[in-house]
């Protein structure tokens, strides 16, 4: 592990500025990208201690607002502890804002994300990796469907929804995909059920996506989030492990 800053900034979008925190090795060098998507509960503390923590391991992290036309994060206000038994009235307020993130205007953000990492001279040449949590992971799957030239690598943990009935789910865009993936499941998450993750493996294997999943046993929707009634750490260690392979798999010179 290395020092690593960690800074506020905005980025212009085709729609506006999303607010964004960005972590990277505090020695002036480029370094790898990775864009970094938040779960539903959105920027805080815990978030930016996550991107630091990868930065660390000598990468240039990008954890954009994704959510940044509804305001600057945070969009809600939360307890330092989120218990189950809050959850309820947190999602309430901002379901309706994740439902108008439409995927085209998520992937019209990609682009952007995408554009300024390119651009930046704490990043490195190359394509860049992507990683992101419950709502996040189903993003970071659809940048690697939208950008394949852009994205070498992609998690998606605790994800939910990936496989509907919906012509726009994500496991019906996973043809262009030339990154590889790596799926982290929680074993005890109603919002992806053994039917989501079966047809997900089948569009991936149809399609010839490098991928890996997992099913985390005794883990929950949310297992990677501290400050959470979710938080597993057994389950999270895991999640970096996994993670920091592959993101090593395809980006390290």
């Amino acid at each position: 592990m290395t020092a690593v800053h960690g800074e506020y900034l905005d980025i212009s979008t085709p729609d506006g500025v999303a607010d964004a925190f960005l972590a990277h090795p505090d020695d002036g060098r480029p370094h790898p990208g990775v864009l970094l998507y938040m779960d539903a509960f959105g920027l805080r503390p815990s978030l930016e201690e996550m991107a630091k923590r990868l930065a660390g391991h000598g990468y240039t992290v990008l954890t954009p607002n994704v959510l940044y036309r509804a305001g600057r994060a945070p969009l809600v206000d939360l307890p330092d502890f989120i218990d189950a038994d809050r959850v309820p009235a947190i999602f309430e307020k901002l379901i309706p804002l994740i439902l108008a993130l439409t995927p085209e205007l998520a992937m019209r953000d990609a682009g952007a994300y995408l554009d300024w990492l390119a651009a930046s001279p704490l990043v490195s040449d190359g394509p860049v990796g992507a990683t992101g949590y419950c709502m996040g992971g189903v993003l970071a799957v659809r940048t690697a469907a939208a950008h394949p030239d852009r994205i070498a690598a992609a998690a998606a943990f605790h994800a939910g929804f990936l496989a509907t009935d919906a012509e726009d789910s994500a496991h019906r865009l996973v043809g262009p995909i030339t990154a590889e993936l790596y799926f982290g499941h929680a074993d005890q998450d109603s919002s992806l059920p053994p039917e989501q993750i079966a047809a997900l493996e089948t569009a991936l294997d149809s399609a010839g996506v490098r991928h890996r999943t997992e099913v985390y046993e005794g883990a929950e929707h949310g297992y990677t989030q501290v400050g959470t009634s979710a938080y597993n750490e057994e389950a999270s260690e895991r999640h970096w492990q996994a993670l920091l392979d592959l993101l090593a798999r395809n980006l390290r010179p």
